[in-house]
């Protein structure tokens, strides 16, 4: 079950990760700051990702939910931040630091949305 649920997380937050990375990516070529760009894309890719994962990963179509979901993305947005600001004087780089930063997020996501916002 475990295995098919990260089979399914993984082909569905490619395509999550993909729009986020590609509207975050977008902010920093316009020079938002680093932080405004990571919180647009995260409030951007909130309710699309919770939609996506609740159907077609978890199989659990509870709205109530939402506000777990909701702080879990205030938590990886505090990672998110933290890891690029850690990682962007040695890297020199936004894009390949936010990139680092959002591959760790969605390992923690899985995490997180497994044990916490859609625990049977």
């Amino acid at each position: 079950m475990i295995k098919k649920q990260i089979i399914k997380f993984i082909i569905v937050g490619m395509v999550n990760t993909v729009i986020y990375y590609m509207l975050f990516s977008s902010l920093i070529y316009f020079n938002f700051d680093y932080r405004l760009a990571v919180l647009f894309a995260t409030l951007v890719g909130l309710l699309f990702s919770f939609k996506t994962f609740s159907k077609y990963v978890f199989e659990n179509n509870n709205n109530k939910l939402l506000y777990r979901f909701a702080s879990v993305y205030v938590l990886l947005y505090i990672v998110n931040i933290a890891l690029i600001a850690l990682l962007q004087p040695s890297v020199l780089n936004y894009y390949l630091s936010g990139l680092f930063a959002t591959i760790c997020c969605a390992i923690l996501s899985f995490v997180l949305n497994k044990f916490y916002v859609f625990k049977k």
